[in-house]
């Protein structure tokens, strides 16, 4: 049996006195899961946090008072702690969870795209995610005001024809901090980030508002272009490459490939298989092992590969698993991986 000591602490920070008793009693039907407070704006929030030392804290980022974003900053800068955003159904709402995801926040979940409430049975959605949360370790961070270093500067000998990346828990943090110093006419990069598909549309945004290259979901057949960055829809369907001199994406229903649909695995296979060795591969933080064969894969067929080190990621579970395999070919932290994938000698 679960002890109080051992239970997974929990802070809800939400405007909503129902949406509160909603989530305090859907969390606590869980045995190893206990609310130890609920706050109704960022002030009582705050003083919650610091009193209690949650594991985990659900946020409304829609909230009266001081904005849900600008508080999540915080909390990120000052007392580092696992965030799950609980999004509105509206596209406001999408586009504000995309911005806290960036901003640290480790996950989201959504509310009802019809009532705008919650959905009446989650079949333990939100359990796992706080479960999920509650292994995350905070190591070094750099500040949002910090996160974009300048371009980096592509040597034309290295210049790679394809960069893939594959990311998961932690990651759209991670992808705003790389594609933020990436050049404005950065080779073709696809990306498969794990993110449920009513965000995936509002990730792409808040990615192309904040970095050089054009993002954009990527659609069936669309020819890779410099300057473009394609993100996976996320919806049920493999992101890959095909082609020999014109290269597009591809877009495939398929069974999931290590617990995933889309799969960093496949997009990484099928990069191996059409560009080898002038692509480059980059595997971002994120839980389980997605991606490591897919690394290793298209290390085999000589293309440049990188993996983000343990200190900056929000969940070393995928570079911690490419690594065991070899599949690495350089391990750095998220700062540093934009110039290593645009010069062999960084």
């Amino acid at each position: 049996m679960t002890t109080a000591r051992s239970a997974i602490r929990v802070v809800i920070v939400d405007d909503s006195p129902t949406m509160r008793a909603i989530l305090k009693t859907r969390l606590e039907r869980e045995g190893d899961i206990v609310v130890i407070g609920a706050a109704a704006d960022a002030a009582q929030g705050r003083t919650m946090i610091r009193e209690l030392d949650p594991d985990v804290i659900t946020l409304d980022v829609e909230m009266p008072g001081m904005n849900g974003l600008d508080f999540l900053e915080k909390i990120m800068a000052l007392r580092p702690t696992p965030v799950i955003v609980v999004s509105g159904s509206t596209q406001k709402g999408a586009d504000t969870t995309a911005r806290a995801l960036a901003l640290g926040a480790v996950n989201c979940y959504a509310k009802s795209q019809s009532s705008g409430g919650l959905p009446f049975d989650d079949d333990g959605l939100l359990a796992s995610l706080i479960r999920e949360a509650a292994k995350v370790r905070f190591g070094q961070r750099i500040p949002a005001t910090q996160r974009v270093a300048g371009e980096a500067r592509t040597l034309l000998a290295d210049r790679p024809r394809v960069i893939a990346v594959g990311s998961s828990t932690g990651g759209v943090e991670a992808l705003q901090i790389l594609l933020g110093q990436f050049p404005e006419n950065c080779p073709p990069t696809l990306i498969v980030q794990h993110i449920a598909p009513r965000f995936a549309p509002a990730v792409a945004r808040t990615l192309d508002q904040h970095c050089p290259p054009r993002v954009v979901l990527a659609e069936p057949d669309l020819p890779l272009r410099d300057g473009h960055v394609y993100l996976a829809p996320g919806d049920d369907r493999h992101l890959t490459v095909n082609g020999t001199q014109l290269l597009t994406c591809r877009l495939r229903e398929g069974e999931r490939v290590s617990g995933h649909l889309p799969s960093v695995d496949v997009l990484f296979t099928s990069v191996a298989r059409f560009v080898g060795a002038q692509a480059v591969g980059i595997l971002l933080t994120g839980m389980g092992s997605d991606g490591a064969q897919g690394l290793l894969a298209m290390a085999r067929h000589g293309a440049r590969t990188i993996a983000q080190d343990e200190a900056t990621s929000t969940v070393f579970g995928m570079p911690r698993a490419a690594i065991s395999l070899g599949a690495a070919g350089v391990i750095a932290p998220i700062g540093q991986i934009a110039r290593h994938a645009f010069s062999k000698a960084a």
